[in-house]
């Protein structure tokens, strides 16, 4: 198989797109195609309609692929250097106590180099992710990426949306005082602002009270909000109102403030798949847009595996240089990759 899709849903549904793959700016009515983009959004026919289309499960998985007796990878990592994150730290930190930008999300990338095996098996592990995280994968020869993520951009049926605001982050464990942690409470209300204000022209907006979503061995603040829509809205119009949010990239969401965020990617080396959107048209009128996070990359026999964080007033660098590493570990957990 040269090329396919993959994206699988909390409750276990999940179809797998073999290519080649026809390239739409929207989705067809008939659904059936994902949503593959960067994080710049480059991609302006990034509807992916497969030649043919399965829904699988967690067991017929390795057979659909055709996997006969491959090994699970085997990588060597090489620890993070902390010289350019810490610079990018500090640069985003004087911004945000100046005032000039609210919040900003840099990206730390672990590398590694895959000695044995094919990461294409790891994909196993991610249709057997926690019931509250979404499945996805984007793999051609040599390469792709995949991931299970807890981050929904949106999901819309006709006139009704539902999103989310997942932001703030702490261990299992320590969560009495993440509940009261006024620098997390501040960066998850960030979050929800920005989505309410963005939606409010589409229709009237709904916020559920901010609660904990604990998955792959961190929690979260997570809000959930929907939308009655004033009119049926075209999924390819409402990425770019959404995306990125301030939980992967900056606020205010201006045209300077996201030419620094990709100046930081760009020095910080993150791959493009990192917070992008990506996502699934079902043939019954349904489309789920994710945020692609808690995933790995490879590219040949180079691995890379991102964490962010988001900077805010009250962020300090010891801080969040440790969650950087608890959401890397939660990743190998999630695919088996580290015990």
């Amino acid at each position: 198989m040269m090329e396919f899709a993959l994206f699988r849903l909390p409750d276990g549904r999940a179809w797998l797109g073999e290519g080649p793959f026809t390239a739409l700016a929207s989705a067809p009515a008939a659904g059936g195609a994902f949503y593959v983009n960067d994080f710049d959004l480059k991609d302006s026919k990034p509807w992916k309609v497969p030649a043919r289309l399965h829904q699988i499960t967690a067991e017929n998985l390795a057979s659909t692929l055709h996997f006969n007796g491959a090994q699970k990878p085997q990588i060597q990592w090489a620890k993070p250097a902390t010289e350019w994150f810490k610079m990018a730290f500090r640069r985003i930190r004087r911004e945000v106590l100046s005032k000039r930008i609210e919040k900003m999300v840099p990206v730390l990338t672990e590398v590694g180099t895959l000695t044995a095996g094919d990461p294409k098996l790891l994909l196993s592990s991610v249709m057997r992710a926690p019931a509250n995280m979404w499945g996805y994968a984007h793999v051609q020869d040599g390469g792709g990426f995949l991931g299970a993520t807890p981050e929904l951009l949106f999901k819309v049926h006709g006139q009704h949306l539902e999103t989310m605001a997942l932001a703030g982050t702490a261990k299992p464990g320590n969560q009495d005082a993440f509940l009261t942690d006024v620098k997390e409470i501040e960066e998850h209300e960030i979050v929800v602002r920005y989505l309410t204000q963005q939606l409010q022209a589409l229709g009237t907006v709904t916020r559920d009270p901010r609660t904990l979503c604990q998955t792959s061995g961190l929690v979260h603040f997570q809000s959930k909000l929907s939308v009655q829509l004033k009119d049926a809205a075209d999924p390819a119009q409402l990425v770019p109102l959404l995306h990125p949010t301030p939980a992967v990239g900056c606020l205010p969401r201006d045209a300077e403030a996201l030419e620094k965020l990709r100046e930081y990617r760009q020095q910080l080396k993150v791959p493009g798949f990192f917070g992008a959107p990506f996502g699934f048209a079902e043939a019954g009128g349904t489309t789920h847009i994710i945020v692609a996070i808690r995933g790995i990359c490879w590219q040949g026999d180079q691995i890379s595996l991102p964490s962010g964080c988001g900077i805010v007033g009250g962020s300090a660098f010891d801080h969040e240089w440790r969650e950087l590493r608890l959401k890397r570990e939660a990743v190998l957990r999630l695919l088996a990759l580290q015990s």
